[in-house]
């Protein structure tokens, strides 16, 4: 079996490119969808309240997998982050979608609002709740100062250039939340 005539083009990107690449289809999904700057202003919120990598390049990726899954989109784009972010970062990517019910299953038809009440008891929750709240609502603001997505092209840079998996870096069962607001 011969290999498609793009796969050799595909091993010589890096993932930071890749991940570039779909989101820049992304932003233009965005655009047809809303009109809102949504995208530009979701990968700014964080940034603006000294995030730290890991928080910035999960507000970048969390909606990645919308157009392609989107019953489970956010255990697509979890997949993405997990071996080089925070297992916390990872857990409200992950989940953030239950979350998001409390502002959104009222125009789904049978969803639940309170979808996240499940995790009620989870070390995490609170940490869900505040991104959703701060980073994924306030996105919708058409006047939003926001970054193009070339400014965070670091930011994927340094996540993803680290070793995947270690330990230092996945910090399992730390808890530290987002950052303070200043």
């Amino acid at each position: 079996m011969s290999k498609p005539a793009n796969a050799n083009f595909l091993a010589l990107q890096t993932l930071t490119e890749r991940l570039t690449h779909h989101l820049c289809s992304l932003e233009h999904y965005y655009e047809r969808i809303d009109h809102t700057g949504k995208f530009e202003n979701l990968i700014s919120c964080s940034r603006y309240d000294g995030a730290d990598d890991d928080w910035i390049v999960a507000t970048l990726l969390h909606d990645i997998g919308d157009g392609l899954a989107p019953q489970n989109y956010d255990r697509m784009a979890a997949e993405i982050l997990r071996p080089f972010v925070r297992e916390e970062v990872t857990w409200v990517v992950e989940h953030h979608g239950a979350f998001q019910m409390i502002y959104y299953a009222h125009h789904l038809d049978g969803w639940n609002p309170n979808e996240h009440d499940q995790y009620r008891d989870h070390a995490y929750y609170q940490t869900a709740v505040d991104f959703c709240e701060r980073w994924d609502q306030n996105c919708f603001d058409p006047l939003y100062d926001s970054q193009p997505l070339a400014f965070f092209e670091p930011f994927l840079e340094r996540v993803f250039s680290r070793k995947a998996y270690a330990p230092e870096i996945i910090k399992m069962d730390n808890m530290a939340g987002l950052p303070t607001i200043i």
